[in-house]
């Protein structure tokens, strides 16, 4: 199966059930083969962009602000393998697990849904007004 628009849409969403997915750029098969594939879904539209707002219409700060957080996660790492992990760990990786990745912001929409599934089904049942004891 071949890459869709939709497919590509999911790609560059930054919902939290979309992150992380459909890498595929030309055969979807691969996607589905590693588990990365999602597919987009009409009660959840995607929303396009970066997942925290840049702050500003820079250019140049909003093409290299990634790189440039980099560098400073490698000068500031006290060791090497705390450069290994801000080099080749997912995004948002730290020594102490204190900045989001992509799974915490995934794990935090899950248990959203899932308390919001909850709530509504456990909602106090109206009162019978008509009724008379």
């Amino acid at each position: 199966m071949f890459n869709t628009p939709s497919h590509h849409r999911v790609h560059h969403a930054r919902n939290a059930r979309y992150l992380d997915a459909n890498y595929a750029g030309i055969l979807i098969i691969w996607d589905r083969m590693f588990g990365t594939f999602i597919p987009e879904i009409d009660e959840e539209p995607c929303r396009y962009g970066t997942v925290k707002n840049l702050g500003n219409f820079n250019l140049l700060h909003n093409v290299f602000h990634e790189w440039i957080g980099i560098g400073r996660d490698l000068v500031s790492a006290r060791s090497p393998r705390e450069a290994v992990g801000y080099v080749f760990g997912p995004p948002g990786w730290s020594p102490d697990g204190s900045r989001d990745t992509s799974h915490t912001i995934k794990a935090k929409w899950r248990a959203r849904i899932d308390y919001e599934a909850t709530a509504t089904t456990i909602a106090p049942a109206a009162p019978d007004e008509g009724r008379r004891d």
